[in-house]
């Protein structure tokens, strides 16, 4: 569907066009801002990691003071070995943080740059 405004054409989605719209600029406004669906749900997962207060505590810790092995991470964060290495697990698998071999002591360090952003707003 089309929509003209200020003499521009505004596509609406071929699944959205049957809706009805109010204000179809602002529509087509929103639909620009939301942009790339694939995008939003990376966004999405990003927020998902910083949702869970232990990981959030490590990625803190990780962006100040990486790179960081997990012993010194869990005594950061009052935390078990344990509990610091699963969240890690979970953290590279999602390509936020990387680990960094030095002899037998492996350090982490965050290796999303999208991410720092978030942990910056996070400390302020």
């Amino acid at each position: 569907m089309e929509f003209w405004h200020h003499g521009q054409v505004h596509l609406v989605p071929a699944d959205r066009a049957h809706r009805p719209a109010i204000d179809q600029h602002r529509a087509c406004e929103a639909i620009a801002a939301i942009g790339d669906r694939d995008r939003v749900a990376a966004w999405a997962r990003r927020f998902d990691l910083l949702s869970e207060p232990g990981r959030l505590t490590l990625l803190l810790a990780i962006d100040s003071a990486g790179p960081i092995s997990v012993t010194d991470l869990a005594t950061a964060a009052g935390m078990s070995d344990t509990a610091v290495s699963q969240a890690l697990r979970l953290l590279r698998t999602a390509g936020v943080v990387e680990p960094q071999r030095d002899g037998r002591v492996v350090r982490y360090r965050i290796s999303d740059p999208g991410i720092r952003p978030l942990l910056k707003a996070a400390t302020t």
